[in-house]
């Protein structure tokens, strides 16, 4: 699977995903683009996952025709998200085309 990363997810969490190419949205020269604009580059460039920590993509963006799946993780910082790093590998390698999946990440 090809997964882009945007500007809020962690990098860490790239070392758990080794089976799948991985790019994040600075390394495609796009860290400058919206969610919309972001979700356009990603499909046309063959991206089949999204995971972003942007809790009102949901509803900024019309997600029905979409290509590409979205992972919603709720908090953005890597400390809390590496203990539940299978939670999120889980909920990225089950990610199907046009569909958004929310992963809670506990506040500890």
């Amino acid at each position: 699977m090809r997964i882009l990363f945007d500007q809020g997810t962690p990098v860490p969490i790239r070392r758990f995903l080794q089976s799948h190419q991985i790019r994040t949205s600075r390394e495609q020269g796009w860290s400058r683009l919206a969610n919309g604009d972001l979700l356009n580059a990603a499909e046309d460039a063959g991206f089949d996952v999204l995971p972003t920590t942007d809790q009102n993509i949901r509803y900024q963006q019309n997600l029905v025709a979409r290509k590409i799946a979205i992972v919603v993780l709720s908090k953005a910082r890597w400390r809390l998200m590496k203990p539940v790093v299978v939670q999120i590998v889980t909920a990225v390698d089950a990610a199907q085309p046009g569909t958004l999946t929310p992963v809670e990440i506990p506040a500890r």
